[in-house]
């Protein structure tokens, strides 16, 4: 069964940073790409960051370069979103993602990111 669990969301200021990780299972992890992304109230999910298997290369969303950086750890089974310089309009529910055998979407259910003062 595959699992994605994501972990490290909450409220944070302004200008501040929160890492989120996403534990997988149930996946060869090694050799899928992983993604994060995110919906805020009203709008559709987006992508914001996605990392190769080997974590060689990586894409950011426009609104998040520079600030976010995604990488992993093979070894542990877990993505990682590293969130700087937060603005408001970061608030949104995280999600990871990844297709895995058959070409197979999976969601984990989600952490919620707010930024507010």
């Amino acid at each position: 069964q595959v699992q994605l669990v994501e972990s490290g969301g909450g409220l944070v200021q302004p200008g501040g940073s929160l890492r989120l990780s996403c534990a997988a299972s149930g996946i060869e992890f090694s050799i899928n790409v992983m993604s994060w992304y995110r919906q805020a109230p009203g709008k559709e999910r987006e992508l914001v960051a996605d990392i190769s298997s080997s974590g060689g290369i990586t894409n950011y969303a426009d609104s998040v370069k520079g600030r976010f950086t995604i990488s992993r750890d093979n070894s542990k089974n877990t993505v990682y979103l590293q969130m700087n310089s937060l603005k408001p309009e970061d608030t949104a529910v995280y999600y990871c993602y990844t297709r895995a055998r058959f070409n197979t979407p999976y969601w984990g259910k989600g952490t919620l990111v707010t930024v507010s003062s």
